[in-house]
């Protein structure tokens, strides 16, 4: 298969004259002038999701550093408060509705934190103090539960800064915009209410005007949108779940943040004429579904170009009613953010049949590799590579080859021959299984581990879903996923959380009276029979590779496993002194030579950026969903904070120097 950087542009524009409005110079502000990679968060605030446009999660804070970091503790919390409901306007009415995973990571602007609760609800609070000072709920709650299986979730928000006009006149305003399910909502970041001037009462709908009619209950969102000059940017969730024909597409949509309007649109499933709608055979196009934006992505405001991580179709697991490499479903996709033209194309996955979504955010950064500077997209994905490429042209950075891979024998599919392998870095996660893999702490662990292995086909990576059974490593929340890699950028380190977990998954025939498809997919965990896991540790990573030279720094384990610490049939078994945690979550970097992370753990650890030390770390009570985040109090002092939990236990908690 060929190298997919190819230049290409497409996209359905809407409105040029606000286009043209768009395109004006902006103001000052979150969404206003140029700013490169790794400079917004200069003032300290965190005014971005992931510090800044370009997603690197750097922080230029040093006030916490490696020779004090022992001295953080805990300055305030504050809990959600929310508890599981009752849906009044759910299909099934008064169906239960629970709280997700508190996966967000506020933002801090002015000494104020903004910030989303799996409810959806925005707060305002106090960012030195933690205490409240307003909030919005959308009571989405009250339409059920999202059909993903996580319960409601919700990462964060963003914000704009402008004029009160389009021609630079008024005074200025900031917006926080909230995607709640298929509602895009902008609120006033001085007191949360909805502002009426934003679509009909300060909302839009964003299910109107799709490629097809789309159920909204069945459109979700999860992560928050990007800001570039005035227009709000955004894709969608869709849950995983759904086995039907022409259910939710992925399109990207961009509007006017001061009226709402639609100005384009971006379909990520090729449409009839346009590029790459000949890799979807017997017209698959025409209803397959998915193919979505769901986790966050980035944007170089220097060069106004959007990097959007693409998910996988839908089925995830079968893909026999969808032949072809299907694009731009797996891939790296950049856009023109003021057109939604699209630049360049990498996919990373052919035909995809693993649920191995584009889920982490693209890193941008300058590199300098062999005496040459490069500004590049670092894309770490669920196979636990790592690619790398010019950010402009799309042109990797080290060769990727194509090479053979397992071929499917489920009924009906014809998986790819080949898929992308990159050179360069090593990968940062492990791949495919081994008998040297399993859990062998004793004899009798390993002779349970080839038992529970025994029935199903097991071996390299991209080995297919079958209707045996497979064994798949990385499985389906990875590699990394939407935590993302943080880039350090005065020295062009990045670092990876990667989870070590594998997943079966398992073709069935499907009930033709609930999916429209003759065969779907199911996927599990897979455990011994006494309860530990198949593999030996370590579950969770952290790797540290120079992508100057392309190799691995160090790679430490992540957390640690008490499940599998304290199990009965390891007792007198000398275990590292580390387990690793698998999970979702990314790490930040500072200038004060720390690297933060939970990893999904339940406490949050601080890192020696350079040798890979476990310096610090404090228990929070419950699992952490979520990326910390640091900013500079008016106050001159720098505090760290992390949500953790869900349900009632969900809370921030914030932590800074004892002394200062």
């Amino acid at each position: 298969m060929a190298m997919q950087w190819l230049r290409e542009t497409r996209a359905v524009l809407v409105a040029a004259c606000i286009v043209l409005a768009a395109c004006a110079p902006a103001p000052p502000g979150t969404g206003g002038a140029p700013v490169e990679p790794g400079t917004v968060g200069a003032s300290g605030d965190w005014p971005i999701w992931g510090a800044d446009a370009g997603g690197t999660k750097y922080s230029h804070l040093d006030q916490i550093d490696r020779d004090n970091v022992d001295q953080m503790v805990e300055v305030w919390t504050w809990e959600t408060g929310e508890q599981p409901v009752r849906g009044p306007r759910a299909p099934i009415r008064g169906e239960q509705v629970r709280p997700g995973n508190f996966e967000v990571t506020p933002l801090v602007i002015d000494g104020v934190m903004y910030l989303s609760t799996p409810y959806n609800r925005v707060v305002a609070l106090d960012a030195a103090t933690g205490e409240q000072i307003w909030e919005y709920d959308p009571r989405i709650w009250e339409f059920g539960q999202p059909p993903n299986g996580t319960g409601l979730v919700h990462r964060g928000v963003a914000v704009w800064e402008g004029p009160a006009n389009a021609d630079g006149s008024g005074a200025t305003e900031r917006r926080i915009f909230l995607n709640s399910r298929w509602r895009l909502i902008a609120l006033d970041a001085a007191t949360g209410a909805p502002i009426d001037s934003f679509g009909p009462g300060g909302e839009i709908d964003l299910t109107e005007d799709l490629i097809w009619p789309t159920n909204r209950l069945h459109y979700t969102q999860t992560s928050p949108p990007v800001v570039y000059k005035d227009l709000v940017i955004l894709g969608n969730g869709v849950g995983d779940r759904l086995k039907y024909r022409n259910d939710p597409p992925g399109d990207i949509q961009a509007f006017d943040v001061r009226t709402g309007e639609r100005v384009w649109r971006f379909s990520p499933i090729p449409q009839a004429g346009e590029f790459g709608n000949d890799t979807w055979e017997d017209d698959s196009w025409q209803y397959t579904g998915h193919t979505n934006v769901w986790a966050p992505f980035t944007l170089d405001d220097v060069r106004g170009l959007l990097y959007l991580p693409v998910g996988t179709p839908s089925n995830d697991y079968y893909g026999g009613h969808r032949r072809g490499d299907n694009l731009f479903a797996d891939s790296i996709l950049c856009l023109d953010a003021a057109t939604g033209e699209r630049v360049w194309h990498f996919q990373t996955v052919h035909h995809g049949l693993w649920d191995y979504d584009v889920s982490s955010p693209p890193t941008l950064l300058t590199i300098n590799v062999d005496g040459r500077e490069i500004d590049v997209v670092a894309q770490p994905t669920k196979q636990g590579f790592l690619f790398v490429f010019d950010r402009e042209t799309g042109e990797p950075v080290w060769p990727i080859e194509e090479r053979a891979v397992p071929a499917s024998d489920a009924p009906g599919e014809r998986s790819a021959e080949t898929q992308p392998f990159p050179t360069k870095p090593a990968p940062f996660a492990r791949q495919g299984i081994s008998e040297a893999d399993l859990m062998d702490y004793t004899p009798e662990l390993k002779a349970m581990a080839l038992e529970a292995i025994a029935p199903y086909r097991w071996g390299e990576m991209f080995l297919p879903p079958s209707t045996q059974g497979s064994v798949v490593l990385p499985g389906l929340i990875g590699g990394a996923n939407y935590g993302g890699g943080a880039a350090d950028i005065e020295t062009g380190v990045m670092y990876v959380k990667a989870s070590n977990s594998p997943s079966l998954m398992t073709i069935v025939e499907a009930d033709q009276t609930e999916v429209e498809m003759e065969y779907t997919g199911q996927t599990r965990g897979l455990s011994l029979a006494n309860g530990l896991p198949l593999l030996r540790p370590p579950y969770g990573t952290l790797t540290a590779i120079d992508l100057n030279t392309g190799e691995h720094v160090w790679q430490v384990p992540v957390g640690d496993n008490a499940r599998v610490r304290d199990h009965p049939d390891l007792e007198g078994v000398e275990l590292p002194e580390r387990l690793g945690s698998t999970g979702h979550p990314g790490p930040i970097v500072t200038a004060g030579g720390l690297v933060f992370i939970t990893g999904g753990a339940s406490s949050l650890y601080a890192f020696d950026k350079a040798t890979g030390e476990e310096l610090w770390s404090a228990d929070l009570g419950a699992g952490s969903a979520a990326n910390p985040m640091t900013f500079m109090a008016e106050s001159g002092r720098q505090l760290v904070v992390i949500a953790s939990g869900r349900g009632a236990g969900a809370k921030l908690t914030a932590f800074a120097l004892e002394n200062r």
